[in-house]
């Protein structure tokens, strides 16, 4: 289009007027209103000026609260409250005895547990703030210094030239200089879904307003484009009058910028399992501190004195403090209130890591039902090709011929360089890879597709959508004559040509034979004669067929859905392993999946003329549905998942939203327009099929990591629970002390949160069959596992507990040895912390059959925790002395110490070597 052209469609006194007066934005004029700076862009020095003037287009998140709240917030936590109660009471005691020691343990311990918990969360959040402002860094085409750019939204500056077409995003506010059928939905602003935009704007035009005056029909301006919506047709040109915070959506909904907290099923189910542990703990707490209390009451004579001049109420108090001690105890030791923390690790963890691996979680529930997926609905282009489109054929029909006449080719040129939306930055292309790949032709041939578009005025265009499989555009010569230029699917350009029967079976001829090297195929005419048909390769990338392999192994059916012809679908199936050289489906270890009198392909309109009862038989067996269209691949999702398949589908398309939004998983593709992915819950960045099998390996190593957690936690409170019990039954001193318990959870809770959520992801996990959402995250495998090896530790520690308590008495042997000393209480802590680490190494195994030390060195996360608790368990037992009741041991007692808890570890090993499967769980 020519300079003259373009101006022709921008109102110059409408639109100089709306920038000089827009107080909002500050005096434009400057920058945008020279008809240079429309047609060219900015130069790099009005971008640094503007940007001095008027700021960064991001959005002020909205004031987050203190980090002073927020750790007084750790505060309100329940158990927590319980035990600040403990410590007052105990401070009351300690005031009136003047010892004040354990009292002041029990307060650090409180603060000890609260501020790491309050750490590891701040970094969790961190790592999801990471993620959200990738969002700024979201590509826009710009045009500056003459030459079209991609630049990240961030950097858009107020004078910018914007170009968007069907699927992009509005990344700052404007006014339109040049629109063709532009759609844009501002349900995000005005509750309307569709809003057509154009640059003659109905309202007065000589408005000195500060904002844009809208028609009555509008809420806005008709040649006003905002920030945040979303281009649903057409396309447009506009010039940026506002960024940043200046924008509307900065000024009306800033706070809608914070995303609320969803929870995930997954959450949900622990969140219940949480609930019904907590109501066990607190009543078998409360009973059992009664229980003691009134057993004490009967048979103390202490408690006969009540009323009597010799009544020792200093004495009573104390009795009755240790029974409530031992009630917190309980309470301490049985609530997971460290569960959300595991999960929240987890899933941070989790996103963070599957983005350097080129999938960026949109939402949480994404990451844990990846695990979940049966079956994957995947496009072809891009995601199991390389998206690295090369013009390979080009056939001319003349005459019955293949000739490429001069005048014919000069045709050609012509309408592939107005036709389209794509352009050229040097040898990269911005816009649709077909595109791309045509321009990317002609400047092999050295035509400049520039000044041939120059040299037309385009009167109408008519974008590429999925539905119509085609673009037009219509554009108008130098001397006044019109021309519509064509190009899409073969079969909807021919049906639209007058051709001959014998030109039509030579072309299909040739089409057919494009096809079956799996290229895509296009069709190209002008003022409805066919001008050529062009083979485009796309190869297959080289990580695909090998990803397929996986998800077979794992269980899941992959489908290919595509707009692409069934002969190239079919290739590429065969190419990458979904179907076999004879064309027979390639299974995986799904037995819910159809075998025998298969329909293995069908296209979009043949799926479509079938009844529901038909079309769910033809979705069990399908493999590869061609030229299928967005409504298509929605029903195909909707029958998979009647049929109780979990379903991933991937969307690069504005009409793929629905799709996206009805899957278990909606995948959009890093190149595919901004509607798709904000309908989605995961974008592939590198739009790699090879990334959709890493993330569910990711996704199910998730699941299995809060499994280990569990499996790690529950086991230890089982052992803790019993033993406090159990103590107390006996007339010991009460084994373990508060201050030594919170040390014990703190293990429990935060560090082994920490170290079983780092674990990497293990590909083993993708030889088991997928998991049934359904599924409880304790199975019976796990429950006896956990019952198990809590009882098995409980008989340990407890005969422990007898030795130190009657000594060789026990067994025969010195009988003066009197009461537990605190060099054996010491010991018996250690003890049982030490067991605790061993069975870390046990419960990183959860699920597998390998070794514990099995690539333990790649696990740092997970040695650096184990490191850790040992030397926390070091320092408390040689300098926590009266404050954890503890005294120093010797390098003997410490050796020693280790060497009798590792067992647990030895049996675990031997226990896997024997099984060769699994340990605990089975699917």
């Amino acid at each position: 289009m020519s300079c003259g052209t373009l101006m022709s469609h921008i109102n110059i006194r409408e639109f100089t007027t709306f920038a000089i007066n827009n107080k909002t934005t500050g005096n434009c004029a400057g920058v945008i209103q020279t008809t240079d700076n429309m047609i060219s862009g900015l130069t790099d020095q009005e971008v640094a000026d503007s940007r001095r003037e008027h700021g960064w287009n991001i959005l002020t998140p909205p004031k987050k609260q203190s980090l002073w709240v927020l750790y007084l917030e750790k505060y309100k936590d329940p158990i927590i409250k319980i035990l600040l109660v403990a410590a007052c009471v105990s401070l009351i005691l300690a005031v009136i005895e003047d010892e004040y020691i354990e009292t002041i343990g029990i307060f650090f311990a409180i603060f000890l547990a609260t501020t790491v918990g309050f750490i590891f969360e701040m970094d969790a959040a961190r790592k999801f703030d990471v993620l959200t402002q990738l969002n700024e860094e979201q590509q826009v085409k710009v045009i500056r210094n003459g030459q079209v750019m991609l630049i990240p939204r961030k950097d858009i500056v107020v004078g910018d030239t914007v170009l968007v077409e069907t699927g992009d995003e509005i990344p700052a506010d404007g006014v339109l200089a040049d629109s063709n059928s532009l759609q844009i939905d501002e349900s995000m602003l005005t509750g309307e879904p569709i809003a057509t935009k154009s640059v003659a704007e109905t309202s007065n035009p000589q408005s000195t307003t500060s904002n844009p005056q809208p028609s009555t029909e509008a809420a806005y301006a008709a040649n006003y484009v905002m920030r945040s919506t979303m281009v649903m047709n057409g396309r447009g040109r506009f010039v940026v009058t506002a960024v940043g915070d200046a924008t509307e959506i900065g000024k009306v909904a800033r706070s809608s910028s914070e995303k609320s907290a969803v929870k995930t099923p997954l959450t949900l189910q622990l969140d219940r399992l949480g609930k019904l542990i907590n109501k066990f703990g607190f009543s078998l707490s409360i009973l059992s501190a009664v229980l003691f209390l009134g057993h004490d009451i009967l048979v103390n004579p202490l408690w006969q004195t009540i009323g009597t001049d010799g009544a020792d109420y200093l004495a009573m108090a104390h009795i009755v403090l240790k029974y409530f001690m031992m009630a917190v105890t309980l309470i301490v030791m049985a609530v997971p209130e460290g569960l959300p923390m595991a999960v929240t690790l987890s899933l941070a963890l989790n996103m963070r890591r599957m983005l350097k691996s080129n999938n960026l979680v949109r939402t949480l529930h994404a990451c844990e039902t990846m695990g979940a997926v049966t079956v994957i609905c995947t496009d072809k282009t891009g995601t199991l090709t390389e998206n690295r489109m090369t013009v390979q054929e080009c056939s001319v029909p003349v005459s019955g011929k293949e000739k490429m006449d001069d005048s014919v080719v000069q045709e050609i040129y012509k309408g592939i360089s107005v036709n389209t939306t794509a352009h050229l930055d040097g040898a990269k292309g911005i816009g649709n890879p077909t595109e791309v790949a045509l321009l990317l032709w002609l400047n092999e041939h050295g035509v400049d597709y520039l000044a041939l578009r120059q040299e037309t005025e385009i009167v109408e265009q008519k974008p590429f959508s999925t539905e119509t499989k085609q673009m037009s555009t219509t554009v108008r010569n130098a001397d006044g004559t019109t021309h519509t230029y064509v190009k899409g699917a073969p079969e909807i350009v021919l049906a639209q040509c007058i051709i001959t029967p014998e030109a039509l079976a030579e072309i299909r001829k040739t089409l057919l034979g494009y096809q079956q090297k799996a290229m895509r195929t296009l069709a190209l005419a002008r003022d409805g004669r066919l001008q050529a048909v062009v083979g485009i390769s796309d190869p297959v990338r080289k990580d695909v067929p090998e990803a397929v392999s996986r998800c077979h192994g794992a269980g899941i059916e992959v489908k290919i859905v595509t707009g692409d012809v069934d002969a190239t679908a079919c290739e590429i199936a065969r190419q990458i392993g979904i179907l076999d050289a004879d064309g027979n489906a390639v299974r995986g270890s799904s037995p819910s999946i159809a075998v025998g009198n298969e329909r293995l392909s069908i296209s979009g309109a043949e799926f479509a003329a079938l009844s529901d009862g038909e079309a769910a038989k033809v979705a069990k067996s399908l493999c590869v549905m061609s030229r299928a269209r967005p409504q298509d691949k929605q029903r195909l999702v909707n029958l998979l998942q009647k049929q109780g398949q979990v379903v991933a589908v991937t969307g690069d398309g504005t009409n793929d939203a629905p799709a996206l939004n009805h899957a278990h998983v909606g995948l959009s593709l890093g190149s595919g327009t901004n509607v798709a992915k904000e309908a989605s819950d995961m974008t592939l960045l590198d739009d790699s099929f090879g990334s959709i099998a890493n993330a569910v390996m990711w996704g199910r190593s998730l699941y299995r990591n809060i499994q280990r957690f569990l499996y790690f936690q529950l086991v230890v409170n089982v052992a803790a629970l019993l033993l406090v019990i159990a103590g107390s039954l006996v007339g010991t001193e009460m084994p373990l002390t508060v201050t030594q318990i919170l040390w014990v959870n703190i293990i429990m809770d935060t560090f082994a949160a920490l170290a079983l959520a780092s674990l990497p992801p293990s590909r083993e996990v993708m030889k088991d069959k997928p998991r049934r959402q359904t599924d409880f995250i304790l199975n019976a495998q796990i429950i006896k596992g956990i019952i198990t090896t809590g009882l098995m530790m409980f008989a340990v520690m407890f005969v422990y507990l007898l030795y130190c308590e009657y000594g060789f008495d026990l067994f025969g042997g010195d009988t003066n040895h009197a009461g537990v000393d605190p060099r054996e209480l010491t010991r018996f802590f250690t003890f049982f912390v030490m067991l605790q680490w061993w069975n870390l190494f046990n419960a990183r195994c959860i699920g597998s059959n390998q070794s514990a030390f099995r690539r333990l060195w790649a696990a740092r996360g997970f040695l650096s925790v184990l490191l850790g608790i040992l030397a926390g368990q070091w320092l408390i037992v040689q300098y926590g002395g009266a404050m954890f009741r503890c005294v120093p041991l010797s390098m003997t007692d410490w050796l020693i110490l280790i060497a009798v808890t590792s067992p647990v570890l030895w049996a675990g090993e031997a226990y896997r070597r024997m099984k060769g499967n699994p340990s605990i769980i089975k699917k």
